[in-house]
């Protein structure tokens, strides 16, 4: 979180840019690293980080601390301009183009991941799983948010995260230990 977030966020709704700046320089990085993944193409997500600012610069007089970083909220309006690019565009992602540098997992989290599976392949088999699932995976093992920080950006129960976070990696290996058998 944001040293002085509140501040920053008082400032920039009483229309100070500099203030606004300062959040957007913060959250720039993880919000365009989250839509990258989802979309894979750095021109595509550029536009749609700079629709999020945007939109969240627009709809700032909405937005209500309720406990939850101001990250939250961008990830949310994130989610859903994901969510309508893929309704306009039906693009698919080539995940296999992903600068590597942009996904790092976080070196604490792989004994979390309960297994140690290659990144090539978690970047193909990523793009299988369910958008929920996706989601969880790389707010939580990416850009390293709480589970309390995640439900709040998905409008659910830190509880339904926990359990989509287990569904997911469980859905990851079975994918992952299918492609090792038709590998062999």
């Amino acid at each position: 979180m944001l040293e002085d977030e509140k501040q920053y966020i008082k400032g920039a709704k009483a229309g100070n840019k500099e203030a606004f700046g300062a959040l957007y320089d913060h959250y720039l990085p993880k919000i365009y690293r989250f839509i990258f993944l989802k979309v894979s193409s750095a021109a595509e997500a550029e536009d749609l980080t700079h629709e999020v600012f945007l939109s969240a610069w627009q709809n700032l007089h909405r937005y209500r601390y309720e406990g939850f970083p101001f990250s939250s909220w961008l990830y949310q309006i994130a989610k859903n301009a994901t969510i309508d690019f893929y309704r306009t565009s039906k693009k698919h992602i080539q995940i296999e183009n992903v600068n590597e540098e942009l996904i790092k997992i976080n070196a604490t989290y792989p004994e979390k991941l309960d297994t140690t599976l290659e990144l090539e392949k978690l970047k193909k088999i990523i793009t299988l799983l369910k958008p929920d699932y996706q989601d969880v995976l790389i707010m939580k093992f990416v850009d390293d948010l709480s589970h309390e920080e995640i439900a709040a950006a998905l409008n659910k129960s830190e509880g339904a995260v926990r359990l989509i976070q287990h569904r997911a990696l469980k859905e990851l290996k079975s994918i992952y230990d299918g492609t090792i058998t038709h590998e062999a």
